[in-house]
């Protein structure tokens, strides 16, 4: 009997390890996207240009209720920022939010978040930088979301940019092919891609939303950092456990990174270097995502194929 129940648990192990993420509705011409604010205020007349790039890709836009409201740095109040993205998770004709801009306040509001009706009709969250707490959170409940650029970066993004983040809510295909990095480590990997900016990652870490790494494709990038601060978050995701197990690594822009009087003696990518370099596994660096113009869209959760070699590394999407 303690033999097969010990073989029923090893199963039930399995099969949760195995699970597969669930892929929201992807968009259709007639769809409607929410533009809400889960951080820092939006209260400048600045979203013509995403709204024309919106219909141009023949949806429609709601603004949401949270764009315009001026509370010291944030948004609306917690509970108003909860409450804005609560009313477009829960209305059935809004088929994706994005997030206007990133800054802080997203871990404030994620627990007053019930997602039930999300549950039943998932749709595509899409963001990045603070927006991190929202794709982690996200990723433990099974579901897919798009790191990409935000509506406040649409006017200087890149066209490729741009275009990623239609092929990602489309449909189409999502594939990156880019020039070696003399950082870069050689292999092949297939898993599933997590992860988003550090230092939320780093500051998720024993709360509900922490990222799960087991078996995993890694991306990270970060912005405006001491460059010991990157040390640090590095170093605690190797104690926790979260380098040891993954299958491969991207690693985006390390963009703006400071040093104290005392220089630290170490680049932003030469830190991470030292923090991975024992690892068996591909490594990528200075992919094109994060705080830069040319933020390439990426699918969290989504199963990926990595190939970094001597001429290439390329990144495809299932």
């Amino acid at each position: 009997m303690r033999t097969l129940i010990l073989l029923l648990s090893l199963i039930s192990i399995f099969s949760y390890s195995q699970k597969k993420m669930i892929t929201p509705a992807y968009l259709q011409k007639g769809d409607t996207i929410a533009i809400v604010s889960t951080a820092r205020k939006n209260i400048d007349d600045n979203l013509k240009p995403t709204i024309d790039l919106l219909e141009g890709w023949g949806l429609s836009v709601v603004i949401g209720k949270t764009i315009g409201l001026d509370y010291y740095q944030l948004a609306g109040t917690t509970e108003q920022r909860a409450a804005d993205f609560q009313e477009q998770m829960d209305n059935p004709n809004i088929k994706a939010i994005w997030c206007v801009r990133g800054g802080y306040g997203t871990v404030k509001m994620i627990d007053l978040l019930d997602f039930s009706k999300f549950k039943q009709n998932p749709k595509w969250i899409i963001g990045f930088s603070d927006v991190t707490v929202l794709h982690s959170h996200l990723n433990n409940l099974g579901f897919e979301s798009i790191h990409g650029i935000m509506p406040v970066s649409v006017a200087r993004a890149t066209d490729e940019a741009k275009n990623s983040l239609c092929a990602a809510l489309f449909n189409d295909k999502l594939q990156y092919t880019l020039d070696c990095d003399a950082l870069n480590h050689n292999g092949k990997a297939k898993g599933e891609l997590v992860g988003g900016n550090l230092s939320i990652l780093y500051s998720l870490l024993g709360s509900p939303s922490a990222i799960d790494c087991s078996d995993k494709i890694l991306f990270i990038e970060d912005l405006d950092e001491y460059l010991y601060h990157i040390d640090r978050m590095m170093t605690n995701l190797k104690r926790n456990g979260c380098l040891s197990s993954l299958k491969g690594i991207i690693v985006g822009a390390m963009t703006d990174m400071k040093d104290n009087d005392i220089p630290w003696g170490r680049n932003a990518l030469e830190i991470i270097e030292d923090t991975v370099k024992g690892l068996n596994i591909p490594i990528i660096y200075n992919f094109p995502a994060g705080h830069i113009r040319d933020n390439r869209s990426l699918i969290f959760g989504r199963q990926v194929s990595m190939e970094v070699n001597d001429k290439e590394s390329t990144v495809t999407f299932e």
